[in-house]
């Protein structure tokens, strides 16, 4: 009776699904604020979705750096120490951080535009080791034309950036090529941190026809500062974070970050299932939303063009 009942028990430990095991998933962003705190909230959904429940067989572990990338390298060093299943680094300086502090977990990024340039891996398609993930590269010469049809008359573009953000230094190469196609040229201003965000925008005025704002985690978690120049300007605030758009960005034409973090999510259940991090190509997420803030554009001083507005496919008024 016993060797039928352990019989029993093995055949079934075989045939219980993956998500009825105890795993834990750390997850560490740079900061936070909205977009990058939804591509959080949707690695969780996509787990949930797996049959991977906090609280039931999920182990679901939270750190924001708080913009501090001493703190995100702590956070790192930690999560390595720890040993979780997965760790999902959200932001370019917290994968950095997390990708040198480990080589043995499976990591899987996200919200990162250029992981060749921030050396997580060194092949898209075949990216080896421990290391995956989802690329949010902007679609930069788009914005440029949304720009100039809004702006048809706009000669220059102030770009509002962390110098010290290796994913916005890669954005401004992309953006002074695709501005220079549209006769434009590009105005740079940085500010390493927050507290310099306002005094960054302000050095803009005057000298640029509109400020373009890349997926820049400093810049954006202290977007009312520069939203609060443009306005008292007249100086046309654009954002290539679409979650930016409801907090005073004219518009913004990019990805919805919930969507973001359930592709994340996604990858995070086929290394939890047993499949290998390094076998798994890294992708740029899917999907685009444009997004238009017509009382924003009215206290810039900007009308916006039909033809915008019909497109848009959220639109606050």
């Amino acid at each position: 009776m016993r060797s039928t009942l352990l019989a029993f028990a093995a055949s079934l430990a075989l045939t219980l699904p993956a998500s009825a095991e105890n795993v834990t998933v750390a997850v560490t962003a740079i900061v936070e604020h909205p977009a990058l705190d939804a591509a959080r909230d949707g690695v969780k959904e996509a787990l949930e979705a797996a049959g991977y429940k906090e609280g039931e067989n999920l182990t679901f572990v939270y750190q924001s750096a708080q913009g501090n990338p001493a703190t995100a390298a702590q956070i790192a060093r930690q999560f390595a120490g720890d040993g979780p299943d997965v760790i999902v680094p959200i932001s370019t300086p917290s994968a950095q951080a997390v990708v040198s502090s480990t080589r043995d977990i499976p990591v899987v990024f996200t919200a990162v535009s250029d992981p060749l340039g921030a050396q997580l891996v060194k092949d898209m398609d075949k990216p080896g080791g421990n290391v995956t993930g989802l690329s949010d590269m902007s679609p930069v010469a788009e914005h440029v034309a949304l720009i100039k049809e809004i702006l048809p008359n706009a000669k220059s573009i102030g770009y509002l950036y962390n110098s010290g953000e290796a994913n916005s230094v890669s954005l401004l190469a992309v953006l002074k090529v695709e501005a220079e196609k549209a006769g434009l040229t590009v105005v740079e201003s940085a500010a390493t941190k927050s507290a310099e965000v306002q005094g960054a925008a302000r050095a803009l005025v005057g000298r640029a026809d509109a400020i373009y704002i890349p997926t820049d985690n400093t810049i954006i978690s202290a977007l009312e500062g520069a939203v609060a120049v443009a306005e008292e300007a007249k100086l046309p605030l654009f954002t290539a974070d679409t979650d930016s758009v409801s907090r005073g960005s004219i518009a913004a034409l990019g990805f919805n970050y919930r969507d973001v973090g359930k592709q994340t999510g996604e990858v995070v259940v086929r290394i939890l299932k047993g499949e290998n991090p390094g076998d798994i190509a890294v992708k740029v997420a899917a999907g685009s939303d444009l997004v238009i803030n017509k009382t924003a554009a009215s206290k810039m001083g900007v009308t916006l063009p039909e033809s915008v507005v019909k497109r848009a496919t959220r639109t606050i008024e």
